[in-house]
C-alpha cells in the first residue's frame, strides 16, 4: 500500500514538472510505452523487482531500453534508482497516466469482446461513452471468448453487462430457483 501512495506522488510530481516545461504529452507517450514494455517483458519486471541486482544496473538497463525517452522521462528513473524506489517504476508510469487522462478530460473504456471490436462498432461505443460520461472516451479492447458474444463495457466504476454469458447466468438462476 506504501508502494502505491508513493507511486502516486511520484507521478504527480512528474505530471507537474512536464506540465510546466510543456511536455506532458511528450512524457505520457513515454509512459505508456514503459508500463506496456514492463508488462510485455517478465525479464525487466523481474529485473526491477529483485532485491539482489544492484540499483546502477537496473539503471543501466532502463536508460538502454527508454534511450529515446524525453528528459524528463530519464529523471524521473534516475531519481527512482538514487531513491531506492526503482521497483515502482511502472505503478508510477501507469499513475502517471491516468492523472494525464484526467487532467484532459479523458475517460478510459474497457470494452471486453469475443471478438476483435470492427472500426464501426468501436466507433458507436465511443459515441455511447461519451454520452454516458460526458467526457472524452478511449477505448481499450479486450478479447475473452469465455463471454460468447456481446460485451462488456467498464468505464470507471460503471460496468454494463451485455454478454451472451451473463444472459445464460440470469436463466440458469431463474430456472434454478422455480
Amino acid at each position: 500500500m506504501a508502494g502505491v501512495r508513493a507511486a502516486i506522488r511520484y507521478a504527480k510530481a512528474v505530471l507537474s514538472l512536464a506540465s510546466d516545461q510543456k511536455t506532458a504529452d511528450a512524457v505520457n507517450n513515454d509512459m505508456k510505452l514503459i508500463v506496456n514494455t514492463i508488462a510485455e517483458s517478465k525479464d525487466l519486471n523481474d529485473t526491477l523487482q529483485s532485491p539482489v541486482i544492484n540499483a546502477s544496473v537496473k539503471k543501466t538497463i532502463l536508460l538502454e531500453v527508454f534511450k529515446n525517452s524525453n528528459k524528463t522521462t530519464l529523471s524521473l528513473i534516475d531519481t527512482l534508482v538514487n531513491n531506492n524506489r526503482i521497483d515502482l517504476l511502472g505503478h508510477v508510469a501507469l499513475k502517471y497516466n491516468q492523472l494525464f487522462d484526467e487532467s484532459k478530460g479523458i475517460e478510459l473504456a474497457t470494452v471486453t469482446t469475443a471478438v476483435a471490436l470492427t472500426a464501426a462498432l468501436e466507433k458507436q461505443v465511443l459515441a455511447k461513452a461519451k454520452e454516458l460520461t460526458g467526457k472524452n472516451v478511449e477505448v481499450k479492447n479486450i478479447i475473452d471468448e469465455s463471454i460468447l458474444g456481446g460485451f462488456i463495457l467498464r468505464i470507471g466504476d460503471i460496468q454494463y453487462n451485455a454478454s451472451i454469458a451473463n444472459q445464460l447466468n440470469k436463466l440458469k438462476k431463474e430456472f434454478t430457483l422455480n
